[in-house]
């Protein structure tokens, strides 16, 4: 998640898109120049150990678009396949 998390601040969509799983990655992935991702806060993980297949990670993430501050709250869910962990899908919370 938090590598997630520097590639989106980073502006990094290739690594983004490389740690998608390929059976929900869209195409591409346009990223907004405009928003300033700031923080990242970890407020819960569901398994994820070395030895689990599956985890669910629930953080928030604040931003800054036009001089405004937002928060992206989520529940993200990963899976392990040989031996590195792809992004899924999520839900938006809040």
């Amino acid at each position: 998640m938090r590598s997630r998390f520097a590639a989106f601040r980073d502006g990094d969509a290739a690594w983004l898109l490389a740690s998608w799983h390929p059976s929900t990655r869209p195409a591409d992935l346009e990223l907004d120049e405009d928003v300033r991702w700031r923080g990242l806060q970890i407020v819960d993980t569901v398994d994820g150990a070395e030895t689990d297949e599956n985890s669910v990670v629930e953080f928030r993430a604040t931003y800054l678009v036009d001089g405004e501050l937002g928060v992206l709250h989520e529940r993200s869910r990963f899976v392990r396949e040989g031996g590195r962990w792809f992004y899924v899908d999520g839900d938006i919370l809040d």
